[in-house]
């Protein structure tokens, strides 16, 4: 079967579509057959080498997101046929999804939504459940108001309309003039690319997605998390009664399932820029480090 894999750290032109044997199914396990995955950060960075330590041993097959059709269920109940979604983490697991069969716990696999077709759903797993665990640690409810800084990037517009299906107030800081309307039409009442614009101690909760540290945006007892784990930590803000954290984001089949719900009842909206077949790797991530996306880059198998 074929696999993307890398064998030493480098430019785009180390990623190579190779020949590996099919996965054996271990006690727990589900074999996926994949349909499409899509391009993250973090696969960037892996393959960069940029990571460090606690990178998988090379060779290694890079990956997080995973949509497919169930091959072997083993003993979880799925059954062989399922339109299933899932994350791998990689770099913990060293099982990347960027293969035609994939064997994963049970317990990281969600169904896939209806609603959507499978490529696009694709794009879903790392940047919703890192929208929605850190939304969860956040604790934001009905009535409190939420600023995220990055609120039109693939986590950030997640966590927007997650955050707004929950009945939670939204104003976002974004960085180009040209993502202001899609921030407005997703829910946020107040929308800025200028972070000195921000109300000081305004906030119940910040959603940092990328490191802009909006520390004083942030009421006396509120809390503070950011995703941007490049950035470093979040500055100490205990004097004022603030919790802080910098989430990782972890494996989650049940959290994958909400997601799901929320794709298929019109309150979650994917956005894929394009997609390719797997053999277009290249080309694939040539379109990625152009920017300017609208979306998510897709790879189709």
């Amino acid at each position: 079967m074929r696999a993307i894999q890398i064998d030493r750290f480098g430019t785009p032109d180390v990623l190579g579509l190779v020949d590996v044997p099919r996965p054996e199914l271990a006690l727990g396990e589900v074999l996926i057959r994949a349909v499409a995955t899509s391009i993250n950060p973090v696969d960037d960075k892996t393959r960069e080498g940029a990571i460090g330590e606690g990178t998988p041993t090379l060779p290694m097959t890079l990956g997080w997101d995973l949509a497919g059709v169930v091959v072997d269920g083993g003993g979880s109940g799925l059954r062989a046929g399922e339109r299933v979604v899932a994350m791998s983490h990689q770099l913990s697991s060293g099982r990347g999804t960027w293969a035609d069969l994939v064997a994963l716990p049970a317990h990281t696999v969600g169904a896939a939504p209806q609603t959507v077709s499978l490529v696009e759903a694709a794009t879903l797993p790392l940047p919703g459940l890192t929208a929605w665990q850190t939304l969860d640690w956040l604790a934001v409810t009905s009535g409190e108001r939420l600023l995220i800084a990055g609120a039109s990037g693939a986590v950030g517009g997640l966590a927007l309309q997650i955050a707004r299906a929950r009945g939670v107030t939204v104003d976002a800081l974004v960085s180009r003039d040209a993502q202001v309307d899609f921030a407005r039409s997703h829910g946020a009442d107040f929308v800025t690319t200028d972070a000195g614009a921000l109300a000081p101690r305004h906030y119940d909760a910040v959603f940092d997605t990328f490191g802009a540290f909006v520390t004083d945006a942030v009421a006396d007892g509120g809390r503070y998390a950011s995703v941007a784990t490049q950035a470093g930590p979040v500055p100490d803000l205990s004097s004022r009664g603030v919790r802080t954290t910098v989430n990782q984001v972890r494996e989650d089949g049940t959290g994958l399932d909400e997601l799901t719900k929320l794709v298929d009842n019109g309150s979650l909206r994917l956005r894929m820029h394009a997609s390719f077949g797997l053999h277009e790797i290249q080309a694939a991530h040539a379109r990625y480090f152009q920017g300017g996306l609208a979306g998510k880059i897709a790879l189709v198998f």
